[in-house]
C-alpha cells in the first residue's frame, strides 16, 4: 500500500480537509497535489535526482505536453472572445430563436448550445443563469427548475464541445481524436437531450418566450461555430483553436471591440487563466508516473479487475474509478487527469476502444459532477440564483440521465460499431 500512499496523502489533505472545513474550495487542488507529489517523491528509493526524473517524465510526456499546449490554445481562444463579446452574442442568437411557447425546451436548447460552444459549463451558467432567473420571476416559473435546467443543459456542451477541458484530457489521454470520441458519445447521450426537450416542452408549453432579447451580432459568433465545426471536419485541434484566435482578432478588430493590443491581452488573460489546470495537470502526471513506478497502478488495476473477465467489467471498472475520484476532488476535468492513465490501462489490457474509454470517462465525470452539492457548477449557479445548492439537486434531470444511459451503453454493449 505504500506506493498508492501518495493518493491517500492527498485525499486526507483535500477531502477530509474540505469536509472539516465545510467548503470544498478552502485548500486549493494545486497545493494538495503539490504536497502529495513531494510525498511521492519521498516514498521512491534511489537518488534524488533519479526519483526527479521519474518525476519529470510523468509530467512531461509528450501527451501530457500536447494537452497543457491545447490548454494554452484553448485559454486564449475563450478570452479573446468573450472579450469582444462573442458570450453575449451567442446567448442572443441562442434566445432570438426559441420557439414561442416553448421556454423550458428552448433555455435548456439554449444552455446546450452556448456550452458546446464555448466549452465551460460555468462560463455558461455565468452567462445564462441572471437571464433564466429573470424569465422564471416573469413568467412565475419555479426558479429552481430553471435553474437546475440551466445547469443540466451545461453538462452537455461539457460533455462534448471539443473546447472543453473533459474532452480535451479525456481524449488526450486515451489517445484518440476528439472527432472520434464525439461520435460515440454523442449516440450515449442525444437520446437523453431529445427526452428532456420533450418533457421541458410539456412542462412549459403554456409558458410565453421572452420579448426583449439584444440585437444578434452574427459576425461575433462566427468563431464559435468555425471552431465546431473545423472540429467536427477533423482538422487537428491545435490548428482549430490557432485558427479560431486569428477568427476573435480579425472579427475583434473589424468591430472595434479592440485594437491588436487588446487582443494580445485577452489572449494572455486567457493564458494565465489556465494556470491551475496546468499546474495541476503537471503535478499529478508526475505523482501518477511515481505511483506507476512504484506498482501502485498494478494494485489499482487488479484491485478494480479481480472479478472483471471482460470488456464490460473493465468499462464498469473506469467509470465507477471515474465517479469515485470525482466526489472525492469535486472536479470533473481533475477527476479524468488523475484517472486518465489509469483507465488506459485498463482499455488496453481488455481491448476496450479508446473511443469508448475516453467517452465512459468524460460522461461519467459530468454524472457525477452534477449530482455534486459542493461541484463549481452548483455553487456557481446558486450564488447567482439565490437558491440554496441542496434545492438546485433534484431539478438536475440530464446529468443523473446521462449516468443512467452510460450504464445502459456498458451494460448493453451500445453503440455497438465502438464495442
Amino acid at each position: 500500500m505504500k506506493a498508492l500512499s501518495p493518493l491517500f496523502v492527498f485525499l486526507i489533505l483535500y477531502l477530509a480537509t474540505s469536509i472539516v472545513a465545510q467548503d470544498f474550495y478552502k485548500v486549493p487542488i494545486a497545493v494538495a497535489f503539490l504536497v502529495s507529489s513531494v510525498y511521492a517523491l519521498l516514498t521512491m528509493s534511489g537518488a534524488m535526482g533519479d526519483r526527479i526524473k521519474v518525476f519529470a517524465q510523468g509530467a512531461g510526456n509528450p501527451t501530457m505536453v500536447l494537452m497543457l499546449a491545447i490548454f494554452i490554445l484553448a485559454g486564449a481562444f475563450a478570452a479573446s472572445a468573450k472579450m469582444m463579446g462573442a458570450v453575449d452574442a451567442t446567448v442572443n442568437l441562442a434566445l432570438k430563436y426559441l420557439p414561442e411557447q416553448a421556454i423550458l425546451p428552448g433555455i435548456f436548447l439554449a444552455s446546450c448550445f452556448i456550452s458546446l460552444s464555448i466549452g465551460t459549463s460555468c462560463g455558461t451558467i455565468a452567462a445564462l443563469i441572471p437571464l433564466a432567473v429573470g424569465i422564471a420571476q416573469q413568467a412565475d416559473i419555479s426558479i429552481p427548475l430553471m435553474v437546475g435546467l440551466v445547469v443540466g443543459g451545461t453538462y452537455f456542451g461539457d460533455n462534448l464541445s471539443f473546447i472543453s477541458d473533459t474532452t480535451i484530457v479525456a481524449t488526450q489521454t486515451q489517445g484518440c481524436s476528439m472527432k472520434d470520441k464525439f461520435r460515440v458519445n454523442i449516440r450515449i447521450v442525444a437520446p437523453v437531450a431529445l427526452f428532456m426537450l420533450i418533457i421541458y416542452f410539456f412542462l412549459g408549453k403554456n409558458i410565453t418566450t421572452p420579448t426583449d432579447i439584444g440585437a444578434v451580432n452574427f459576425w461575433l459568433v462566427l468563431p464559435y461555430i468555425s471552431v465546431v465545426i473545423l472540429a467536427i471536419c477533423g482538422v487537428n485541434v491545435l490548428l482549430v483553436l490557432a485558427i479560431g484566435i486569428v477568427l476573435t482578432g480579425v472579427v475583434g478588430m473589424t468591430n472595434d471591440t479592440y485594437d491588436v493590443f487588446g487582443w494580445f491581452a485577452a489572449m494572455n488573460e486567457g493564458m494565465i487563466g489556465m494556470a491551475e489546470l496546468i499546474i495541476v495537470t503537471i503535478l499529478a502526471g508526475g505523482m501518477l508516473e511515481i505511483i506507476r513506478h512504484n506498482g501502485g497502478i498494478e494494485l489499482i488495476i487488479k484491485a478494480l479487475t479481480r472479478k472483471i473477465n471482460g470488456k464490460r467489467g473493465g468499462e464498469l471498472s473506469i467509470a465507477a474509478l471515474t465517479c469515485l475520484v470525482n466526489v472525492c476532488t469535486a472536479n470533473n476535468t481533475v477527476a479524468i487527469i488523475t484517472t486518465g492513465p489509469i483507465a488506459h490501462d485498463i482499455a488496453k489490457r481488455y481491448r476496450i476502444d479508446p473511443r469508448r474509454s475516453a467517452s465512459i470517462l468524460d460522461t461519467a465525470s459530468c454524472f457525477t459532477q452534477g449530482l455534486l452539492p459542493y461541484g463549481a457548477q452548483v455553487l456557481i449557479a446558486a450564488s447567482l440564483s439565490g437558491v440554496n445548492p441542496i434545492a438546485i439537486l433534484p431539478t438536475l434531470f440530464y446529468p443523473v440521465l446521462i449516468g443512467g444511459a452510460l450504464l445502459l451503453a456498458i451494460l448493453f454493449r451500445y453503440p455497438r460499431k465502438f464495442v
